[in-house]
């Protein structure tokens, strides 16, 4: 019986480890996947795209780049405010938790602060659609609870717009939107938005239980020969340490569960033998580090824009060695907007875009961007 105990054990750990190496293999992928998707579901009917659809393109990827370059729940919700925030005179996102919301932060409206721990109404008008519907729900500010209006103010034109930011399907928070005193309200970019915000907390989230599961596993190999189980769920919440302060007696009867959290059974140990130091970045300070990481990130993303618009020419850039050529404008204006973002950093010694184009767009090999290409 024991033996078979062990059989059991021994299968199962091969198959989680196999797992984590499919996860780990796809997780780079799944990021240029999301940029392809957001870029393939350009509004064509804007009159900002219909004036310039390459510029403005580029505005919303670039918008999504600065999401996905946070690594945390919090930098990717900032980053989801500030990009929001050049769609829309004003933005908040209230968090969602049994039923009942909580203001997180907001931007226009005179402090990033104001609508922390307020509690939106779900149980009627486009809050409530939005929520029970999971989808975009415009609507007029007269349609929202006194409250709301008395506390924030009406937008002039009176349009706003409620969007779900769903987590597994389950909604997780509520971005609110309007025109305030200018009128500008981009619908269809700010549902692009918050989609690569919900895709990108799912990633992250997967990421982060693929870490915890190999430290899990390190952890239990170095004190036991026999192998550890561990079990865990399929999501991680990332709203998990933000609880509303106004959940009502009894949930409304359309109150959805909070997402899974995930639950680790085998942790890392203090007695576990260490590992090797091979982090370059190990003699940094937290700030610095984490901005190269960024900066990593970004680069990556840049290049990976390039890629996706341009795979034919990538194609032939590499067979002829003359990629550069090919893709001086895109190279150029990618590089200044890195340059832009991360130029004066810490990280600008490191030079990411470049080692980035040389990894990703030439395969390794200088020779295949051209004898016109300068760093």
């Amino acid at each position: 019986m024991a033996d078979q105990n062990d059989n059991q054990n021994e299968t199962r750990q091969l198959v989680a480890d196999a797992v984590s190496e499919a996860l780990a293999a796809q997780l780079p992928q799944l990021q240029s996947q999301i940029v392809q998707q957001v870029l393939e579901s350009l509004p064509a009917q804007s009159t900002a795209a219909s004036a310039a659809p390459r510029e403005y393109a580029n505005t919303l990827v670039e918008a999504v780049s600065s999401i996905h370059a946070g690594s945390s729940q919090k930098e990717i919700l900032r980053a989801l405010l500030d990009a929001g925030s050049g769609y829309c005179a004003r933005i908040a996102l209230f968090v969602v938790k049994a039923g009942a919301t909580s203001g997180w932060q907001s931007r226009g409206f005179g402090g990033e602060e104001i609508a922390k721990d307020f509690s939106l109404d779900l149980n009627a008008g486009p809050a409530s659609d939005a929520y029970r519907n999971r989808e975009a729900t415009p609507g007029n500010i007269a349609a929202m609870d006194s409250r709301f209006v008395e506390h924030f103010g009406s937008p002039t034109q009176e349009q706003v717009l409620l969007l779900p930011l769903a987590l597994k399907d389950k909604v997780a928070a509520l971005v609110y939107a309007d025109g305030g005193d200018n009128g500008k309200l981009e619908t269809d970019a700010l549902e692009l938005l918050v989609a690569a915000t919900s895709a990108w907390l799912e990633v992250t989230s997967l990421r982060k239980q693929l870490a915890a599961k190999e430290d899990a596993s390190a952890a239990s190999r170095a004190e036991s020969p026999a192998p550890a189980v561990q079990t865990v769920s399929s999501f991680s919440d990332p709203f998990a340490s933000h609880a509303p302060k106004h959940i009502p007696a009894s949930a409304p009867v359309h109150a959805e569960p909070a997402p899974d959290v995930v639950e680790v059974a085998a942790h890392a140990s203090a007695a576990a033998a260490p590992a090797v130091a091979t982090d370059p970045l190990a003699g940094l300070s937290p700030e610095d580090a984490d901005m190269h990481r960024k900066a990593q990130r970004f680069a990556r993303l840049l290049v990976d824009e390039i890629k996706l618009y341009n795979q034919a020419k990538v194609a032939e850039g590499r067979r002829n060695k003359d990629l550069y050529d090919r893709l001086k404008e895109d190279i150029d204006k990618s590089r200044g907007t890195f340059q832009k973002r991360y130029g004066s950093t810490a990280a600008a010694s490191a030079d990411y875009f470049y080692y980035e184009l040389l990894r990703s767009l030439a395969e390794d090999d200088v020779s295949i961007l051209g004898s016109n290409f300068h760093r």
